[in-house]
């Protein structure tokens, strides 16, 4: 476990990064109920917007921890797409160190010189992988940690089954290891943590929450939806991901019978792809959408997250 995360948490787990819908009003929420809240750094529209971001959480975050020193916030983290095509990435690594931002999540390239930036003032960084090759390219480029995004994972994802990645993973790296995919229970995190996971990597959970910036019709597909209405495919950003089926269909296109994309015609760019605008009503979603039952507040969803924990925690200890 990271240092900064020891004593933090009231759940082994991060928030992660969901393209537009992660926002301050979330990442705030998450920090307080205590499990670790990010928002991707492309979410903040125009650029110049991401210094107000990162400026309004850590004074939020700062006046929760004085008013509750015995039970502070966790930390935050900001997600850089370290792809050729995002043209904001230099300014947004800036405005990260400016701001000291304590955890970074790097995703679609491992590049040294970012790592660097954010260590050069104690920040660590995090990076997402979907195989055991890329795995230690991260590392040897200067990452910290790894987040090992597998099968069921919403949005990017990949096809390795969990319990064989993070075995794979483990053999040789002994360092932090978040383990992403599907994981929408309390008993999903202690199995993470049983399998050699340090923390959980919650995304489609939060989805379904009344801080998350996403259409209320979004939300409620996810709670009327489960793991059968999930399709993996490239067609929507140029990177292998799962999207809820109802949207595709929506979009007037056959889930079943979908074209391949281009790779690399991915854009992360300040302006966004017109593909991406395009595709902006298909919803990304994991394959462990079965066990959101409802709309709920942040704080409500992490509660639950922390009471199935602890009771899945005790019947292994029984057992």
């Amino acid at each position: 476990m990271p240092k900064l995360l020891q004593g933090r948490l009231a759940l082994p787990a991060i928030g992660a990064p969901l393209f537009i819908i992660s926002n301050p009003d979330l990442v705030i929420a998450q920090c307080k109920a205590g499990v670790v809240g990010s928002f991707p750094a492309l979410n903040a529209r125009p650029a110049e917007v991401l210094d107000q971001w990162l400026a309004r959480i850590i004074e939020e975050l700062d006046a929760y921890n004085q008013a509750n020193p015995d039970q502070p916030a966790a930390p935050f983290a900001v997600n850089q797409i370290v792809h050729g095509s995002n043209d904001r990435l230099q300014h947004d690594v800036e405005m990260c160190v400016k701001h000291k931002v304590p955890i970074v999540i790097t995703s679609l390239g491992a590049r040294p010189e970012v790592f660097e930036a954010i260590h050069s003032y104690g920040g660590i960084c995090l990076h997402d992988v979907i195989n055991n090759r890329f795995a230690h390219k991260a590392i040897e480029k200067g990452a910290d940690g790894l987040i090992c995004v597998a099968a069921g994972a919403g949005g990017h994802a990949g096809t390795l089954s969990p319990m064989a990645f993070i075995q794979e993973v483990r053999e040789w790296f002994d360092g932090p290891i978040l383990l992403s995919g599907a994981i929408a229970t309390g008993d999903g995190v202690l199995a993470a943590e049983a399998m050699g996971a340090d923390l959980a990597y919650i995304g489609s959970a939060f989805i379904a929450t009344e801080e998350a910036n996403a259409d209320p019709a979004y939300k409620e597909a996810l709670v009327e939806n489960s793991a059968s209405d999930i399709v993996y495919t490239n067609l929507f950003t140029g990177v292998h991901g799962n999207y809820l089926r109802p949207s595709i269909e929506a979009a007037g296109l056959d889930p079943d019978n979908l074209p391949e994309s281009d790779p690399s015609k991915m854009s992360f760019g300040s302006g966004g792809s017109s593909k991406a605008k395009a595709w902006k009503h298909i919803w990304g979603c994991g394959q462990g959408i079965n066990a959101i039952k409802s709309v709920s507040s942040t704080a409500d969803l992490v509660g639950r997250l922390q009471a199935e924990y602890e009771a899945a925690r005790k019947r292994v200890l029984v057992a």
